[in-house]
């Protein structure tokens, strides 16, 4: 196994076309120098190496950012690293793993298709403060209900999948989410990605959410969207995906880490990051919902032949990631070997980016990403 450098080695010895870069770069830099973000962190690596890392606006470089849906690629890793490992099989039932879980018709609901957002409770409830005590979550699970017959509808399950698989990481491996991505994959690679961050530390690590669009002093932002996050309570509650921070440089080297440090097999990464299912999401926008097809790995997104807003169209059908709130990206082409991370703590009151200027934001600075290779 080895490790991942942080060192930024430059596009030359990366393999990343200098002047691509560069334009890459200015694009970025203009959404806070000319733009409404208080600051973005973005990196690009390729074989294993970072040609670019580099944080713009109020920021100190060295802080890490909340990833929200970013991390999804994350978690989506260390499932494909059980599955490579034979701990985990993406047939069995959840029930079979977590007894709690099987009631009110949940018994058949697969590890499959909670990693593929289509096992019929995406909205089931488990908020604050349940979520900080595990058998809180427990019972909670055995409550949960069906809102449709699993493996009916593809439909985002934003407050419900990650806590099962994290619960799933439990149970196959003896250490929690948070202790498993730190033993087994973040001290491993050198990397700083954590969840259940305490309180004490996150000041001063964390570049904490900023409101881009508040005209006065007495607005409130959406407390059940991203911000949920900005409460130093719920981030340290650790909810596996969205709530995990880390710098771009680890998502960008993480994503390199899956072909090159020999963690994963190459199996397991083909398998997890091929398309599974290809629907347009069900639910509302602001909830993930969508009329655009979204090609759906295990427990990330794949660019296919429709990549959305949120894949680059300029990389190649098999480039997979995840983009996350408010405007964040993260991704891997395998065929150019080209990673991409790129972070911001500024948010919309809303939490998501969907104006005209943020979806732009998205497609063009993803476009640029995606074609760094002469």
């Amino acid at each position: 196994m080895s490790k991942m450098s942080t060192q930024v080695v430059g596009p030359e010895a990366a393999g990343v076309d200098p002047a691509r870069l560069d334009v890459l770069l200015r694009r970025v830099r203009l959404e806070v120098e000319h733009g409404p973000l208080s600051s973005v962190q973005v990196a690009v690596a390729r074989h294993g190496k970072l040609a670019a890392f580099e944080t713009i606006g109020d920021s100190k470089p060295d802080l890490r950012y909340i990833l929200q849906s970013v991390g999804r690629g994350v978690v989506a890793g260390i499932v494909w690293k059980l599955i490579g490992e034979g701990v985990l099989d993406t047939s069995e039932r959840v029930a079979d793993i977590i007894p709690e879980f099987g009631t009110n018709g949940k018994e058949v609901v697969t590890v499959h298709q909670v990693l593929t957002h289509t096992a019929g409770f995406p909205f089931a409830p488990l908020g604050y403060p349940k979520m900080l005590d595990r058998s809180q979550r427990l019972e909670a699970f055995g409550r949960w209900k069906l809102s449709y017959e699993p493996g009916a509808q593809f439909q985002y399950h934003l407050t419900s999948a990650a806590w099962i698989i994290g619960e799933l990481v439990e149970r196959r491996t003896g250490l929690d989410f948070s202790q498993y991505l730190r033993q087994e994959i973040a001290e491993p690679l050198g990397l700083t990605l954590e969840t259940k961050v305490p309180e004490a530390r996150q000041q001063e690590t964390i570049s904490w959410p900023v409101a881009i669009d508040r005209t006065s002093d007495d607005q409130e932002v959406d407390p059940w969207g991203p911000w949920y996050l900005a409460k130093a309570d719920i981030l340290a509650a650790g909810e596996p995906s969205h709530s995990m921070v880390g710098t771009a440089a680890d998502v960008a080297l993480f994503y390199q880490a899956l072909f090159t440090s020999g963690l994963w097999t190459p199996e397991a990464v083909a398998e997890g990051s091929r398309t599974h299912n290809s629907a347009a999401a069900a639910g509302e926008k602001l909830y993930g919902g969508s009329d655009i097809v979204t090609h759906m790995a295990l427990f990330c997104t794949v660019t296919g032949d429709s990549p959305g807003d949120w894949m680059p169209r300029t990389a190649s059908p098999t480039t997979f990631g995840s983009g996350g709130a408010p405007c964040q990206l993260g991704f891997i082409d395998p065929e150019s070997g080209v990673s991409f991370a790129f972070l911001t703590n500024g948010y919309p009151m809303s939490g998501y980016d969907y104006t005209p200027a943020g979806r732009n934001r998205l497609i063009t600075i993803g476009d640029l990403a995606g074609d760094l290779i002469r």
